[in-house]
This record gives C-alpha cells, sequence and structure tokens, in this order.
C-alpha cells in the first residue's frame, strides 16, 4: 500500500481517483478552499486526519476512515460510497453519509443534521448520534450500543435491528417496515404511526400517543411512561408491564397490561373496534355478556 503522511491538501480534487493509498496526519483545509478531494477513490485507509473542505469523499469503494475529524464546515461527506467503514470519529457536518452501501460505524461521536439518508446495509456498535432528521428511507440496518437524539428519526426504513439502544427523538419509525427493537428505550412523541411488522421486545417506552395506525405491530413485556392515547387504530398484541396511561380505540388484536388508567372507546369511531383489552388480568374489553 503506497502511503501519504503528515500533508495539507487544499485545491480542488486533491487526491482524486486515488487507489491503494493509506493517508495519515493530513489536513484537507485551506485557502484554495477545493472540494471533493477525494473522490472516486478505491482502497484506502485515511487515519488521525482532519477535515475541514466539502465534499471529500465520494463515489468511493473500499474506504476506511479511522480517528478522523470533520468539522461543520465538511458537509455532505460521504456520498455514493460502498464498503465504507468509519472508526473511532467525530463528525459534524450536515448531510453526512447518503446513498451509501455496505456502511460500519463504530465508536463514533456524530453531530449531522439528516444523517444517513437513503442508505443499504448500515451495521452501527457504540455510536452516538445527534442528528434532526435520521436515516431517512435507509433499509437493513442492525444497531448495538447506539445512543440517539433526534426529532425525525427512522421514516420509512425497511428491515433492522436494534439492540440496546436509546432513542430521544420525536416521531420515530413513521412508515417503517419489519423492524424489531429489543432492550431499549424509546422516548419521543407519535411513536411509530403507520408502522408495520413492528416488534418492540422489553422496551421502555415513553411520550404521548404512540403507536397509532400500526399494522402487526407487537409489544412483549416492555413498560411505559407518560403514554397516553396508546394504540389508536392499531392491529396491536401488547404484553405491558406495569401501567399504562391511557388506551384509545385500538382496532384489532389483544392488550395485557397490569394496569390501565383510562380506556377510551368512542362511539364515533369510523372504525369497528375489535381488539381484546385486559388489565390486571381481567377482561375490560369488549365486555363479556
Amino acid at each position: 500500500m503506497n502511503r501519504i503522511e503528515n500533508r495539507t491538501f487544499d485545491e480542488e480534487r486533491a487526491l482524486y481517483a486515488l487507489r491503494h493509498t493509506e493517508i495519515a496526519n493530513c489536513a484537507f483545509q485551506g485557502p484554495a478552499d477545493g472540494e471533493s478531494a477525494l473522490k472516486e477513490c478505491t482502497g484506502i485507509a485515511v487515519k488521525d486526519s482532519f477535515f475541514d473542505l466539502r465534499y471529500p469523499l465520494w463515489h468511493g469503494k473500499n474506504i476506511t476512515i479511522e480517528n478522523c475529524v470533520q468539522t461543520e464546515n465538511c458537509r455532505a461527506a460521504m456520498w455514493y460510497d460502498k464498503n465504507l467503514k468509519i472508526l473511532s470519529c467525530k463528525l459534524n457536518g450536515i448531510k453526512a453519509v447518503r446513498e451509501c452501501r455496505g456502511v460500519t460505524l463504530e465508536d463514533d461521536e456524530i453531530n449531522s443534521p439528516e444523517f444517513g439518508w437513503r442508505s443499504r446495509g448500515i451495521d452501527i456498535k457504540n455510536t452516538r448520534l445527534d442528528s434532526v432528521y435520521a436515516f431517512f428511507e435507509s433499509a437493513d440496518i442492525t444497531a448495538e450500543g447506539l445512543e440517539l437524539k433526534g426529532k425525525y428519526t427512522f421514516q420509512y426504513i425497511k428491515n433492522c435491528t436494534f439492540k440496546n439502544c436509546r432513542f430521544e427523538t420525536k416521531d420515530a419509525f413513521w412508515h417503517s417496515k419489519n423492524v424489531t427493537v429489543y432492550d431499549s428505550f424509546v422516548g419521543g412523541e407519535y411513536l411509530a404511526w403507520y408502522s408495520q411488522n413492528l416488534t418492540l421486545v422489553r422496551c421502555h417506552i415513553r411520550g404521548t400517543q404512540p403507536l397509532c395506525y400500526c399494522k402487526n405491530l407487537t409489544l412483549i413485556d416492555c413498560t411505559t411512561e407518560d403514554c397516553d392515547l396508546t394504540f389508536e387504530y392499531s392491529d396491536v398484541t401488547a404484553t405491558i408491564k406495569g401501567g399504562i396511561t391511557s388506551v384509545k380505540n385500538p382496532e384489532s388484536g389483544k392488550i395485557y397490561a397490569d394496569g390501565i388508567g383510562e380506556l377510551i372507546i368512542t362511539g364515533d369511531s369510523k372504525r369497528k373496534i375489535t381488539a381484546e383489552v385486559y388489565s390486571a388480568g381481567k377482561k375490560i374489553y369488549p365486555e363479556d355478556r
């Protein structure tokens, strides 16, 4: 492998189409303010380096970035890449990963609005992410130890698994399909409306009006906090340990909870409410006659 070290690059396409090279202790910054420093590169490893210019890593293949820093000026840093590893990095530019295939994120600290859009095959471990709008229309995500703060998170994602994660967000998992979350904290508002085949296992769920208009929703041994007007017009099978503030118009399925503060079945519902609801081992809807 070739090696470039202890250099500073600021010109346009400074290392365009570089192949099979290790880049160490370099800086991509300077008065020329050039874009796309490492565009169309193959088989490169960038270590201990600093990025302060736009669009540095587009259309790359077999790229590793380790112990690097990307500033707020390093916007749209990695687009259209294949087999991209980002290890122990600090990413601070908007739109950091988009339309990529085969992405590994491990031990990273990321502050990037609109992160991870329309990408496939993302493996995440022990990473902190702050993003207003994360992982829009991405698929095949596996994550363990992901701490995420945001607003509009995991919308339209497909075929994903999350373990031991913490999500403090708002409209998470809207329109998601085939997603399973294990042993995680999920806090926000209006969780997972319009999702299909969402399964939550031993999760703690916090926030108003969660899990409405869902199809084939499953909760297994979950706990809740401040969850009111839950399950409206959802097809749901749920076992909830402890209490839940309120349940409203669950369309179908079965709900078991240790306690339900209020069950709301409205007479003006536009759908037929056929779900069975149990509180403290007693069936409370529909009433047996």
